[in-house]
């Protein structure tokens, strides 16, 4: 098939993006980075800020594929990919279960654990709490997060009892469930999948105290490395484990996997987006043009998926 023939198959193809999460910021620019790309591949295309309405109003622009541009819960949780199932709208990314299970990090945590996929030992915090045995266990050092929210929202560091409940009360602000996983300060690397390929591994280093909202999306002091500088067998070692991370939760299409070092030198999987960022900051389009894909071929292979 033809570039220009695969784009006529795409039909008329909705973009949904903004939404009415807290990651609405970042999804307006995903969306506006993949909007103007679509614009420029020729394809079809109804641009559509989620709000409220989204369900009345997707049947009255007969689309024929949806691009889910939408991050955190309510686009990126399963809600919406359900909402589409029912409409008989086909969308990119993963399907209802993995998208909710992928979302939430406790739960897939759990899994990758029953399966014996390695990821750091963690704890889940409530009022309740017993904040120095939960530190004592974690090694001292804790990275506190709320279950499903993504772009590091609501994460926060502790090192003693009292900075731990502090972080608690944070995260709860954003998520009902709350975990702690020990602090690892090893590197960190994502690794981007699209359909069955695995793209090179990026390492990221954040000049804040860790990889948080404003060093993922506006700091230019953080820094990426893509080739990662992994030997070629720990690189291979890197992407077995984050393909097995993707298909064991069930995810398609495409995807990022996040990878830490812990202190033993081993990778720890923290967590799998089914939506990842497509901004100017973002790691997919940055691990793409490394494996040759620009950002209007990386639109096309990722709507190609979905059809």
């Amino acid at each position: 098939m033809t570039a220009s023939s695969a784009i006529t198959s795409f039909g008329r193809v909705g973009l949904l993006y903004g939404g009415t999460s807290s990651e609405r910021e970042i999804s307006l620019m995903s969306g506006e980075a993949v909007h103007r790309a679509m614009l420029d591949l020729g394809i079809e295309v109804v641009a559509i800020d989620a709000g409220e309405d989204l369900l009345q109003v997707l049947p009255t622009h007969n689309l024929d594929l949806v691009f889910i541009a939408l991050h955190g819960p309510g686009g990126e949780d399963g809600t919406l990919q359900g909402a589409l199932e029912y409409l008989g709208i086909p969308y990119t990314g993963s399907g209802v279960l993995a998208s909710a299970l992928a979302m939430d990090k406790l739960r897939c945590k759990q899994m990758w654990q029953g399966i014996g996929l390695p990821t750091a030992d963690f704890a889940v915090l409530d009022e309740q709490s017993n904040w120095p045995q939960i530190m004592q266990r974690l090694g001292g050092k804790a990275m506190v997060k709320p279950a499903c929210e993504g772009s590091s929202i609501g994460m926060s560091r502790a090192e003693t009892p009292e900075q731990l409940q502090q972080a608690w009360a944070e995260a709860a602000r954003f998520a009902a469930t709350v975990i702690a996983e020990p602090l690892m300060e090893g590197d960190e690397y994502t690794v981007a999948i699209l359909g069955d390929q695995v793209l090179p591994s990026i390492r990221i280093e954040a000049s804040e105290v860790f990889y948080d909202y404003q060093a993922k999306y506006f700091s230019d002091e953080t820094q990426y490395f893509c080739p990662s500088g992994l030997t070629a067998e720990r690189e291979s070692e890197l992407r077995e484990l984050s393909m097995n991370a993707f298909k064991t939760v069930g995810c398609s299409g495409w995807g990022r996997v996040d990878v830490m070092v812990d202190n033993q030198g081993l990778f720890q999987l923290l967590e799998v987006n089914t939506v990842p960022g497509m901004t100017g900051h973002s790691l997919v389009p940055m691990a793409a043009q490394a494996a040759g894909l620009d950002f209007q071929q990386l639109v096309q292979a990722i709507l190609q998926e979905a059809v």
